[in-house]
């Protein structure tokens, strides 16, 4: 519930900032366009980002025949989290990492890549993709889609300033005006987007913390997940994934970061870090021991194996 109410705080004061960077550079009517222009190019990327990102990292679908061990873990989770059977993907890449997409769980899909599926046990993938499935069951998506307009329009109204030019005082009609004109309009054009991307990467992190404690409920053991993450984080920092890095926008969507920026990076990062995750998941389980061997989740081969 805490999540929740924290990620609604983090869209009011969103909206918020949409509303009085509008105010200060159009007014009503520059406000309205611009927001209309980031709706429908969000709502085009929100009906079709899901096939899009699959497409751009190669993703290849996989089914009960093709995949019988990976897919009958996912059946299970999504058995035990009450969802309908996602399609499922592999990825062919070296780095461990895995991703949800889809507009709602009745169109949803999970990935993992081949490097997830030949270096972790059966259980800490059962956790990992419970941790994707938990992204479904929250409809994360649209959460960070809904995200995801408001900031675009707070970057293309402030973009816009330069061009609206304001004014030193409120017109006659209301439309607002910034008070430090020229000057003030550049510090929003440039200040307005940090404070936008700041507020959607609190949304992001928040929607992970969940995502884990959701996921650990689901696959009954936080262990699991907790373990995964730490040979994800460690293989990640070995091997590059070369979509990612070529498609940076995309990183919110791995259950791990895939980017390699160093410090920088981390200080913009979509992600909480590992080390406190995985903490969490810990404190969660009420111990520090190593997962439990012994499940019900096949040992997930095939022909990238």
């Amino acid at each position: 519930m805490a999540s929740y109410l924290k990620t609604t705080v983090l869209l009011a004061g969103l909206t918020a900032l949409f509303v009085g960077v509008g105010f200060l550079l159009g007014g009503q009517n520059g406000m309205l366009i611009a927001f209309l222009v980031a709706l429908g190019m969000n709502a085009f990327a929100y009906w079709n980002s899901g096939n899009m990102v699959l497409n751009m990292y190669g993703a290849q679908e996989v089914d009960a025949y093709t995949a019988p061990e990976f897919y009958g873990i996912i059946e299970q989770l999504a058995q035990r989290a009450g969802l309908p059977m996602p399609r499922v993907y592999v990825i062919h890449s070296d780095q461990p990492n895995a991703f949800a997409t889809g507009r709602n769980p009745e169109n949803a899909a999970v990935a993992a890549t081949t490097g997830l599926l030949q270096m972790l046990s059966p259980e800490e993938i059962a956790g990992v993709m419970a941790h994707e499935l938990a992204h479904v069951k929250n409809r994360d998506t649209l959460i960070m889609t809904v995200t995801a307009t408001i900031a675009g329009a707070i970057s293309m109204l402030a973009n816009f300033g330069m061009f609206f030019g304001g004014s030193h005082s409120s017109n006659e009609e209301g439309q607002g005006g910034n008070p430090l004109g020229f000057v003030g309009n550049l510090l929003l054009m440039i200040l307005a987007p940090v404070a936008a991307m700041i507020v959607q990467m609190a949304i992001s992190r928040t929607r992970e913390y969940e995502a884990d404690r959701l996921g650990a409920e689901i696959c009954g053991r936080p262990q699991w997940l907790a373990n995964a993450l730490v040979r994800i984080h460690d293989g990640v920092a070995r091997i590059p994934e070369p979509h990612a890095e070529a498609n940076p926008a995309t990183a919110h969507l791995f259950i791990v970061n895939p980017l390699h920026g160093g410090s920088f990076d981390n200080l913009f990062s979509t992600h909480p870090s590992v080390e406190n995750r995985v903490a969490l998941l810990y404190a969660m389980a009420g111990h520090g021991s190593a997962p439990q061997p012994a499940g019900p989740w096949g040992a997930p081969r095939g022909p990238w194996g």
